[in-house]
């Protein structure tokens, strides 16, 4: 969420992600273990060049690497490894392949791997994102290690692609550490993995699915959300306001837990920003929004959509908000203090001309998450934390400036 407070650092961000893999090809063991690690020859990129945006989560670093694939038999492969690491993302400066040939950028049980060929055809390929420097960014792989390997059946030594830089996710402690913490959970965090909810609140978990992980330019951290039925989704204006932003961005669906507390989350379906719509007018006090449309939109349709309400709220209704906070597994929070107690409610629905305000729990990796009603309209659009005066951009204001651009018919 964005902070009230100026933050402590400009930090570098990368986020740790679960992805869809779409060509499940893995390095034999016995050539992987004979492949040293570039990562403990690479160094921290320098400060001007690290992800930096107030009131944005920081997930990680950006590292600087020196690495290239040959079609020799001995330099085919390259392996990122960052110990400790949350997900690795890899950036190739160049790529130099013959007809055939194609790179993959895996895991190391290739349960996660991604395909890219000469021409970097999504419809043919994986997804990437891109940040107007030569060269593109694969998608991130969940996890400290990325085996990068070099496919076809022609020999030679002339290289066929350069690696130059990798994010490197951070993991809890130090996502802690290089993130001031405005006071946005209200006495006892209530919040629980979306999961917690599925027998009890069946309807609240469905509406759910269609909130996402944001990462963007390779490090900052938010929550997005499909609106209305066609490709379509929102966030907030101070996550990213330009198209070169939505371009080098990550959307990630499904990345939530598989059992309540387990801290265990599904590999979800990422898919990278494709067009820019529309953004607010004014500060980040205000309407705070950016529409935009992503990549693969097939991919994530299954996972559903929300509405926005078309009139205003009124104080003490009923409310929930799904969300990324930290960069967390997906979280609902339903109840204001303790499970099964007090439901979250609007506690002021004019809080000023833009807001409306709650003390539900939210946190740093929630900003753009949707607040919804007991009818699961989408209320507000969660921007501003600050107990007891969490603060949500009204949705039917929203809907104003919007509704051209939208399908809000559900």
């Amino acid at each position: 969420m964005k902070k009230t407070l100026r933050r402590l650092r400009t930090a570098a961000v990368a986020l740790g992600a679960c992805t869809l893999g779409l060509s499940l090809l893995s390095m034999p063991a016995a050539e992987a273990a004979s492949v040293q690690p570039l990562a403990p020859q690479s160094e921290r990129a320098p400060e001007s060049e690290q992800f930096s945006v107030e009131g944005v989560t920081t997930v990680g670093e950006l590292r600087t690497v020196d690495g290239s694939l040959s079609r020799a038999r001995d330099s085919r492969t390259q392996i990122i490894r960052h110990p400790g690491a949350s997900y690795v993302k890899v950036h190739f400066s160049s790529l130099r392949l013959a007809q055939g040939e194609y790179v993959t950028v895996a895991s190391p049980d290739g349960r996660e791997s991604y395909r890219y060929d000469r021409d970097l055809d999504r419809a043919t390929g994986s997804d990437y994102t891109t940040d107007g420097q030569p060269g593109f960014w694969a998608m991130s792989v969940e996890g400290d290690t990325a085996v990068v390997t070099l496919h076809g059946s022609r020999s030679g030594r002339g290289d066929a692609a350069t690696i130059d830089r990798f994010w490197r996710g951070y993991d809890h402690a130090e996502i802690k550490q290089y993130n001031f913490s405005t006071q946005s959970v209200c006495s006892t965090d209530a919040r629980r993995d979306v999961v917690c909810y599925q027998a009890s609140h069946p309807t609240e978990y469905a509406r759910g699915r269609a909130v996402a992980r944001l990462l963007m330019s390779g490090g900052g951290m938010c929550t997005a959300w499909r609106v209305g039925n066609t490709n379509r989704l929102l966030t907030n204006k101070h996550c990213f306001s330009t198209q070169a932003a939505v371009s080098a961005s990550e959307t990630q669906f499904n990345y939530q837990c598989a059992t309540c507390g387990g801290s265990n989350p599904g590999a979800g379906t990422k898919v990278s920003g494709a067009t820019l719509y529309k953004v607010s007018t004014g500060g980040s006090g205000e309407l705070d929004y950016a529409l935009y449309s992503v990549n693969n939109f097939t991919s994530i349709q299954g996972f559903g959509t929300l509405y926005l309400a078309t009139t205003a709220t009124t104080t003490g209704t009923r409310m929930y908000i799904p969300g990324h906070g930290d960069g967390s597994p997906k979280r609902l929070s339903i109840f204001e203090d303790a499970q099964n107690g007090a439901n979250c409610t609007v506690k002021n629905a004019n809080y000023n001309t833009w807001n409306i305000s709650y003390s539900c729990d939210t946190s740093g990796g929630n900003s753009g998450s949707p607040v919804l009603n007991g009818s699961h309209r989408v209320i507000a659009l969660h921007h501003l934390g600050g107990c007891p005066s969490n603060q949500g951009a009204k949705a039917h204001l929203i809907y104003n400036e919007i509704a051209s651009l939208i399908d809000n018919n559900g």
